[in-house]
């Protein structure tokens, strides 16, 4: 090698070490940007800790009431709060009884259709019934309705103990190989209430780590939307929670349907709102999701004050 050959090797070596700690220091700064929002989210009144409750509806009526004699029985609402009729053609039909202080999507009414959460795939919000603190909507899952009962009030929110996370280290945000899937797999998934539905997979994820291959298969929930990793490592169940974290990751630029590249930014590996209440709905890892690899990145177990 030349002596400008070394002096010129010498320099670029100067530059890259000058530049990696500020480098790493600003990584830092947009992951705990991201961190930041992430609690925004999970405190906020209509957030994951404001779920206290999962009713499930019968055909025909559900009388709902702070009243033992209701069907579906709410705390901190009028003793009889109305009723919730699940008709012979699907439809789900609310009947008020004459309070002042109850609205749905933020009217006064005594009657409305609600729409169930199903819809949120075309843009369609489902209908939001509140009674001061308390508001609920209907959820499908898999043909089962239910009404999701927040609180924003709930000692959950009112007591949140704040997350915990493994230290972030750049090493842990790992490009991986993108291979689409024409068309898309379809596979079976099963969430925490034993409910399995057929998903679309539209490709998979392949990166080396220690010297090992390992695949990820994600869904995608909305059309154009990120992709979406429900995973499980060697740390599930001890260091981090033990039925699975989650993964958002932004398509390829080539877009879905071509191979290209992902960043599988394990850093942002968050818990499921069933870290954090009983009353979630979570998928659970496909068996090709369970990594024989310990991902000491990203939240940890969630440790409750109460």
């Amino acid at each position: 090698m030349s002596s400008i050959s070394r002096v010129v090797c010498r320099g670029l070596l100067v530059s890259l070490f000058a530049v990696l700690p500020w480098a790493h220091a600003s990584y830092v700064h947009r992951i705990n940007q991201w961190r930041a929002a992430r609690v925004a989210k999970l405190t906020a009144p209509n957030g994951w800790l404001s779920l206290v409750a999962l009713d499930w509806l019968h055909k025909g009526i559900n009388r709902i009431g702070s009243a033992g004699n209701n069907d579906i029985v709410f705390k901190r609402v009028p003793a009889h709060l109305g009723s919730v009729t699940w008709a012979p053609d699907g439809t789900l039909h609310l009947k008020l009884a004459p309070h002042r202080h109850v609205s749905v999507d933020g009217k006064k009414v005594t009657s409305a259709m609600l729409v169930d959460d199903t819809q949120v795939k075309k843009g369609i919000m489902p209908t939001k019934v509140s009674f001061g603190n308390i508001s609920f909507y209907v959820i499908d899952r898999d043909g089962r309705k239910a009404l999701r009962v927040k609180d924003t009030q709930a000692p959950a929110r009112k007591h949140f103990a704040g997350l915990d996370y493994f230290p972030v280290r750049a090493s842990w945000r790992i490009k991986a190989q993108w291979i689409p899937f024409n068309p898309p797999h379809q596979v079976k998934m099963t969430n925490v209430i034993g409910n399995v539905n057929t998903v679309k997979i539209p490709g998979k994820a392949v990166f080396r780590r220690n010297g090992r291959r390992f695949t990820l298969l994600p869904i995608q929930e909305e059309k154009g939307g990120d992709l979406f990793f429900v995973l499980a490592d060697r740390t599930s169940g001890k260091e981090t929670y033990g039925a699975s974290r989650f993964l958002d990751v932004e398509l390829p630029a080539g877009g879905i349907h071509k191979k290209g590249e992902v960043v599988l930014d394990f850093n942002k590996a968050y818990n499921p709102p069933c870290a954090f209440t009983h009353f979630a709905t979570c998928p659970l890892p496909l068996v090709q999701n369970r990594l024989d690899l310990a991902i000491t990145a990203g939240e940890k177990k969630y440790h409750s004050e109460h």
